[in-house]
């Protein structure tokens, strides 16, 4: 059974603040990554309250959403009985085996901004792996690990700490409004993308959009780095080895 989830505090501020309007550049990329979805079956990890579950279903896929905080899937439900589109929610943790039960294989599995909430990587990348079809897509959103933050906006680690050292961490930077509330896990790139390697996702393209110009105008400092990394990876037929 799912536990609490550390959104279940904040799933109005949360839900207010992303919107059903997908006009940032991070959530489109990673939906330009994901590709065509119409007749396919697409799960997402850590769907939150539901917003890209639903664009996935008005763009035609068949989407089963699964997330930890009951919080937010009780808005994400309650948005689905307002406008039916035929998205199922799941309560789960999704770093567990069984999370998903015999709901697979889908077609693609999608997660925005998810991985750094998700304590436990490497059996979320797992319960991601087994629920594929060899072929199948992942495609996920991240703040980028290399971001060191400017004034203000905490980076991908805490200040005076060095990138190398990852692990959980709460920001302190007054604009990162919602880190502050919530923590991030911090790990390397290379940690990201050995974990998603390990489980037989290969990575098939990588891209790292800009931040919106009215993000950027407030924090120029900021915004002279990279903010957010996408990525698309396809199941290989075959695990590798260790």
């Amino acid at each position: 059974m799912a536990g609490v989830a550390r959104y279940d505090e904040i799933a109005d501020f949360y839900a207010s603040g992303w919107t059903d309007d997908i006009g940032d550049p991070a959530s489109l990329r990673l939906l330009d990554l994901l590709g065509p979805v119409a007749g396919r079956r697409v799960l997402e990890l850590a769907c939150g309250h539901g917003r890209i579950s639903r664009e996935l279903a008005r763009r035609g896929a068949e989407v089963v959403g699964a997330g930890l905080s009951a919080a937010l899937l009780e808005k994400a439900e309650a948005a689905e009985r307002e406008t039916p589109l035929g998205v199922r929610y799941l309560h789960a943790d999704v770093t567990e085996a069984a999370a998903l039960g015999d709901l697979g294989p889908f077609d693609a599995v999608v997660c925005s901004f998810g991985l750094s909430d998700i304590d436990d990587l490497d059996g979320a990348v797992t319960t991601a792996a087994a629920a594929l079809r060899p072929g199948g897509v992942l495609a996920c959103s991240i703040l980028h690990p290399c971001f060191p933050g400017g004034r203000d906006v905490s980076g991908s680690w805490p200040a005076g700490a060095r990138y190398h050292a990852e692990g959980w961490w709460r920001a302190g930077g007054e604009q990162s409004s919602l880190r502050r509330r919530v923590g991030a896990s911090h790990r390397t790139l290379s940690t990201y993308l050995n974990t998603l390697r390990r489980h037989g996702l290969w990575l098939d393209e990588l891209a790292e959009p800009e931040p919106p110009s009215e993000w950027a105008a407030r924090r120029p400092d900021a915004a002279r780095f990279p903010v957010f990394l996408v990525l698309r990876c396809v199941k290989a037929a075959q695990v590798p080895g260790p």
